[in-house]
């Protein structure tokens, strides 16, 4: 083994993800792992690519975009597609995001108001009981 690969173990400590989590990857064709008999190992590319796996999933982008976009590297041309594409989906992906937190702000100031309504509520009932 060279030192340019990985096995799965080391994979799984050096990334913070799981064995089952690299299978599936390798099951969608995410990751391609060379087999020595029953052991996996992962090349320089595979430890590349699950970087770049983990952070578009932290991005919330979905494994079939990210598979997608990981396609487009071998095209050719010095990953100015992939560059290219990345981009036009990440700006898509942060304007859906911003939206996501405007609706959310608005939820949580909603919420907030409600909470202090029921709160102003029960403490004129607490108020009203104690008059009695």
């Amino acid at each position: 083994m060279s030192r340019d690969e990985m096995t799965i173990r080391e994979m799984c400590d050096s990334f913070g993800v799981t064995a089952r989590t690299l299978r599936f990857y390798e099951s969608k064709e995410l990751l391609a792992p060379r087999r020595e008999g029953q052991k996996r190992l992962f090349s320089r590319r595979d430890q590349a690519r699950l970087k770049l796996i983990l952070r578009g999933k932290r991005f919330g982008f979905p494994l079939e975009e990210i598979r997608q976009l990981l396609d487009l590297y071998d095209i050719g041309d010095q990953q100015q597609t992939q560059y290219r594409a990345t981009m036009d989906r990440a700006r898509k992906h942060l304007s859906d995001l911003k939206a996501q937190r405007a609706e959310l702000d608005e939820a949580i100031r909603d919420l907030s108001e409600q909470i202090d309504w029921g709160a102003r509520m029960l403490a004129s009932m607490d108020h009203d009981d104690a008059a009695e």
